[in-house]
């Protein structure tokens, strides 16, 4: 079967490697048909891996696809289901698995296409409690991104923010995977949502998005343009994900007894915070990394309702680089995705 190996930093092989032996007792046999690329791939492929690994290392971390085969004790799933599948390689035995919280797991193997083998490959043996079934109607491309994607947003804006009908929220970067489910999100329950970009067409793309409101960070700072449109007050929510360029900038939009939640660092992982406005203003910041295997499910039924990805691109398996290389350089607006 083909596999997408990463070799060496920056160096991705197409090979053959052995099909998977018929499932374990416990897991069900997947055909991969879409991935969809995160900016972890583009860490690991880079370089910046935060753990030990080997290489070579089957890449991706976000997949889809359809069951060919289950292993004993398998009730959920029959082949010809469609599944999407959680790539941390949790125990299903700690505390925090057993309370739902999977991306709190005690004893993680490790995340999958970035620590140890992903999903770039025909196929794969995978435990049953890791997939969630795809609902009817919903395409493997637009599935693609609830693994990762939509369970990430879903995870951000309601477990953890607490996003409620009719609150201001301003979410960073409109033209990244997440910050354009995050609009989207946003606005299905009701949200006046203002976000940042940082170019006039992307701008121009989450208005046609359904923002409320986008801000050039390059041409304007987006603090002062926040103050503008709320008069003063700030907002409820602030989508975080991009580190150190917006963290400051990020607390000055706030309305006091707001809440910041972040899972990314891109522009760097340090900052220097006033900590007399944190109290004073009683905001609340909230970190949050991946999300619990639930919020794969809650993303699907909000596709269902109609709430889609955006799709940048798609790219067939031999072209996985170069949709890395596009993820990259930032010129995407949406999701790259990888079909087989």
């Amino acid at each position: 079967m083909r596999a997408l190996q990463l070799v060496s930093d920056r160096e991705l092989i197409l090979t053959d490697l052995p099909e998977p032996g018929a499932p374990e007792p416990g897991e069900v046999q997947v055909s991969i048909k879409a991935l969809a690329l995160n900016h972890i791939d583009v860490w690991g492929w880079r370089g910046m891996a935060f753990a030990k690994r080997k290489m070579p290392l089957v890449v991706g971390a976000e997949a889809v696809g359809e069951v060919t085969a289950i292993g004993e004790g398998v009730t959920r799933f029959r082949p010809g289901s469609k599944v999407a599948m959680y790539g941390a390689l949790t125990c299903g035995q700690c505390r925090m698995c057993k309370s739902g919280r999977d991306n709190l797991c005690e004893e993680v193997a490790g995340v999958m296409g970035f620590h140890v083998d992903g999903f770039a490959r025909d196929k794969l043996n995978i435990k049953e409690r890791l997939c969630v079934p795809i609902p009817d109607g919903i395409s493997w491309t637009d599935a693609a991104t609830a693994p990762v994607t939509f369970s990430t947003v879903e995870h951000m804006l309601f477990d953890n923010a607490k996003l409620e009908p009719g609150e201001t929220v301003l979410v960073h970067a409109a033209g990244s995977g997440i910050g354009t489910v995050a609009i989207r999100m946003a606005k299905e329950i009701g949200c006046t949502v203002i976000t940042t970009a940082g170019d006039d067409e992307k701008c121009a793309k989450a208005l046609a998005l359904g923002a409320d409101h986008a801000i050039n960070y390059r041409t304007d700072r987006f603090e002062h343009e926040v103050r503008k449109i709320t008069k003063k007050k700030g907002v409820d929510v602030v989508f975080e994900h991009v580190g150190a360029e917006t963290w400051n900038g990020s607390l000055l939009s706030m309305r006091p007894g707001a809440r910041l939640v972040t899972c990314g660092s891109t522009s760097g992982v340090s900052v220097n915070m006033n900590l007399m406005q944190l109290f004073q203003r009683q905001y609340r910041i909230i970190g949050s990394f991946g999300a619990p295997i639930r919020a794969i499910a809650d993303g699907l039924k909000r596709m269902e309702r109609g709430v889609l990805p955006v799709i940048d691109s798609e790219y067939p398996l031999e072209n996985f680089g170069a949709g890395l290389e596009r993820l990259e350089t930032r010129r995407v607006f949406g999701k790259v995705v990888i079909t087989f």
